[in-house]
């Protein structure tokens, strides 16, 4: 048989036995809508556990949209239209309206780019702006949680008469779901606080939640961060493989963000009886395999299904190269994964983007991964532990041959939009 698995643009194929040593998940077949702009329409006059939106913006003298950045397959063109015209129908101008792109600490999202994001129409319908994590002024401190986490939230959000988050609800390997709250914390809030959200024992904390938000402390704390920076409403989505969007859910951004991850769940969230011997997973094509910090996905992904001491196989192109400067700088600072942990665990040491890094390290010492990767040298993969592949068919007919006819082989053609867990782990 042949696995047709995303990577990049274009994807890439695996010919794999058709017996009984593998298993492949794909998301379970949901309907995409027939029409996403009248769907949407729909959510915002019918919105769950909330008034209308025409009713909320009636009357604001401003808005702010926030939406998430190249890195999330959001259907941008779908959504916003019908959510700006709903706006501006209700008295609220475009120039009143300001889009922030939810950057979290990541780069902006500019020219060419920022079309590409949200459509020229939009892009130049209302102004838009990138949010800054590290830049002086860009944030303002607006109290801790209950666990002491410092919140600073963009100025522009917290001023903004009529707040509106949108995003996109996909599995999420600490928060359980994307989408909803997230669009806040980290997406628009500063560096410093992401040093707390994103510290060594939260991240630990949290290291493999996919599919969960009860006692899901990044979950929780995302939830109260909301709560003091405020939300008067969420257009979230959810998509198939093909990244069409299969529901809307607008309204309270808490009721509308779970009944979204409820359909995500049943779409992408699987069991397994036994672990997994080898787990051959990609890195879910672009834009999210842009970078291989992004690669900390896929690679929890084949974690929760493997045995320990198990292998898997990470197909993600790197089209960026392996990321920030900051995650580069600690992957070239570390001897060795369990280094790099006790670097995390050491009191006042804090590096831009470790979380990825922590996470990754982590499942290093469980398991052997192997990478296919165009976009970053084989000698920086094998000095950072991962096995470098030149010939991901080869390195999986080796595999195969190596396991023998008992092995349990898992393969997920598009990567972290889909998991699966097993009972325990062995």
């Amino acid at each position: 048989m042949i696995a047709h698995m995303s990577y990049g643009k274009t994807g890439l194929e695996l010919v794999l036995p058709d017996d009984g040593r593998i298993r492949t998940l794909w998301a379970r077949e949901q309907r995409a809508l027939d029409d996403p702009l009248q769907a949407t329409r729909e959510a915002l006059a019918r919105p769950i556990e909330s008034p209308p939106l025409a009713q909320i913006a009636r009357g604001r003298r401003d808005a702010c949209v926030v939406v998430s950045d190249i890195t999330r397959p959001v259907p941008h063109r779908d959504i916003l239209p019908p959510l700006l015209d709903t706006l501006e129908g209700c008295g609220i101008a475009a120039e009143k309206i300001t889009i922030l792109i939810a950057t979290g600490i990541h780069r902006p999202n500019e020219g060419a780019e920022l079309i590409e994001l949200l459509g020229e129409g939009i892009a130049s319908r209302c102004r838009c702006v990138n949010h800054y994590s590290r830049r002086e002024g860009e944030c303002r401190f607006i109290g801790q949680t209950r666990c002491g986490i410092p919140v600073f939230v963009n100025q522009r959000y917290l001023d903004a008469d009529l707040k509106i988050l949108t995003g996109l609800i996909e599995p999420h390997f600490w928060a359980g779901f994307s989408g909803g709250r997230k669009a806040i914390l980290p997406g628009i809030c500063s560096l410093e606080t992401m040093k707390h959200m994103h510290g060594a024992a939260m991240i630990e904390a949290c290291m493999a939640n996919y599919g969960r938000l009860e006692g899901n402390l990044f979950h929780e704390a995302g939830l109260e961060v909301a709560r003091m920076a405020g939300v008067d409403f969420i257009l979230n989505v959810t998509v198939d493989e093909k990244k069409r969007p299969t529901g809307v859910f607008a309204g309270h951004y808490d009721a509308a963000h779970r009944a979204g991850a409820r359909l995500c769940e049943a779409g992408a969230g699987f069991e397994l009886d036994e672990p997994a011997d080898l787990a051959i997973v990609s890195g879910g094509g672009y834009p999210l395999d842009k970078t291989f910090y992004q690669a900390a996905k896929p690679i929890t992904v084949a974690w929760l299904a493997l045995r320990k001491g198990g292998r898997s196989l990470i197909l993600t192109e790197c089209s960026e190269g392996l990321g920030s400067a900051p995650f580069v700088e600690l992957l070239d600072m570390a001897r060795s994964p369990q280094h790099l942990l006790e670097l995390l665990r050491k009191p006042g040491f804090f590096q831009v983007d470790q979380w990825c890094a922590q996470t990754m390290a982590q499942m290093l010492l469980d398991n052997r991964i192997a990478v296919y990767c165009s976009g970053a040298a084989p000698e920086r993969l094998r000095r950072y532990g991962y096995e470098p592949v030149a010939d991901p068919q080869a390195w999986v007919d080796s595999q195969l041959e190596r396991l023998g006819p008992q092995a349990r082989v898992l393969v997920i053609p598009d990567g972290p939009y889909v998991y699966a867990r097993v009972g325990r782990r062995t």
